[in-house]
């Protein structure tokens, strides 16, 4: 959890205020409620310094929209000042929940309607905020972030462009490769991870698992995610193994090479539990191909976690394959929109990032290493200890 004292010995950077998109706007608020709780009870005693002068507010959000015209066309209306304000602008570009009207047809918002909201609420600004942070839990075309042909370069591009408007940090999660923070090398990028609150979600839920080496192991469902399965392997004391995609390089199907086969590299599964991680589910087939091999190999049980639930291709699929026991579990985060009905299947588990979030926000706005929002080793492992000893009972 993170080091709250730290903060009764440092100075705010400016008074915060926070921006919320339309696209997390709920989440925005859970995020607020935390931050309220956190400064009502951190320097009790300097409230009526002039140097903390708004520091313990009820309400850190601005009033900020970004109306559409009968055309389609957009524009953002700050209703409060920013003027010398540390501004943290919300935005999930993946929310297609959204619409607008275009000459009286209806439009869902795509990634790049959110992303021009986004630098319309900065434009707005004017300037005249102190700073000016973006927190993008989904990082904007974050899949296109290498040059393998004749394309284009969006992520890298994007993140030059914002750092050109103002923007002097980027906050995001799970990025699909971070080094794309080498496209803006003299502006913050943070990228943070969620195996805390993956782990406390799963050990919620489940309470006869033992975790150790011969009843876990971590699966990486592809070379790409392997960095993340071996921390997670590391932090949890198991084996970890991975898949390697097999694609088919000579056709493109919506935008990617089609898979031809999962080949698995790794030790006996078998009578295992076994945690799948990965930062997306897009369309879900991948992830399910994985899971199915996977009992077919004689795992016990299979739990899916993945930081982004896009489901971009609805939940028949995944309903399908519960039914059939290709999984047990699916532990997604709220940083992103997840449609309303996948929190009514049986295997859905949300794994909140809202007080995460905002302590990321507490420790910024002081200038202090982000170093004390992150969830040492040790705790994790703490938690852990409990869980296997069935002592502990507040998850």
């Amino acid at each position: 959890m993170p080091n709250l004292s730290v903060l009764e010995n440092a100075m705010p950077v400016a008074p915060l205020k926070i921006i919320a998109t339309e696209s997390c706007i709920s989440f925005a608020e859970k995020v607020n409620d935390y931050l309220v709780d956190f400064r009502a009870n951190v320097h009790n005693d300097l409230k009526n310094d002039p140097a903390f002068q708004g520091y313990s507010e009820d309400n850190y959000l601005l009033d900020a929209v970004c109306p559409r015209f009968g055309s389609g066309e957009g524009k953002a209306i700050l209703n409060e000042s920013v003027r010398g304000k540390d501004l943290f602008i919300m935005v999930d570009v993946c929310n297609h929940s959204l619409t607008y009207t275009v000459n009286g047809y209806e439009n869902h918002k795509s990634p790049d309607d959110h992303y021009q909201d986004l630098k319309r609420l900065i434009a707005a600004c004017n300037g005249k905020a102190h700073r000016i942070n973006v927190i993008m839990p989904f990082l904007y075309e974050g899949r296109q972030h290498k040059r393998t042909t004749r394309e284009s370069l969006d992520c890298a591009y994007a993140l030059k462009e914002l750092s050109q408007m103002g923007v002097s940090n980027f906050i995001t999660f799970d990025a699909h490769d971070p080094r794309v923070a080498n496209a803006t090398p003299l502006n913050g990028f943070d990228n943070f991870t969620p195996p805390y609150q993956f782990i406390r979600s799963l050990l919620h839920y489940e309470k006869d698992l033992i975790i150790d080496k011969d009843h876990m192991t971590v699966i990486s469902p592809d070379e790409g995610a392997l960095d993340r399965a071996v921390y997670f392997s590391s932090v949890l004391g198991v084996d970890t193994g991975m898949f390697y995609k097999r694609r088919d390089y000579s056709k493109v199907v919506n935008g990617k090479n089609p898979i031809v086969a999962h080949e698995f590299l790794g030790d006996n599964i078998k009578g295992r539990d076994v945690i799948i991680i990965d930062d997306m589910i897009a369309s879900g087939g991948s992830m399910i191909d994985t899971a199915k091999q996977l009992k077919q190999m004689g795992a016990k049980r299979v739990f899916i976690c993945c930081t982004f639930g896009l489901f971009t291709e609805g939940l028949k699929a995944f309903d399908d394959a519960y039914a059939k026991n290709y999984f047990d579990r699916v532990v997604v985060t709220n940083l992103t929109y997840l449609p309303p009905e996948v929190k009514e299947r049986k295997y859905f588990v949300e794994a909140d990032m809202s007080k995460f979030t905002a302590s990321i926000i507490d420790f910024m706005n002081h200038d202090l290493s982000m170093g004390n929002v992150l969830t040492p080793t040790y705790k994790i492992q703490e938690l852990l200890t409990k869980y296997n000893e069935r002592e502990f009972c507040d998850l």
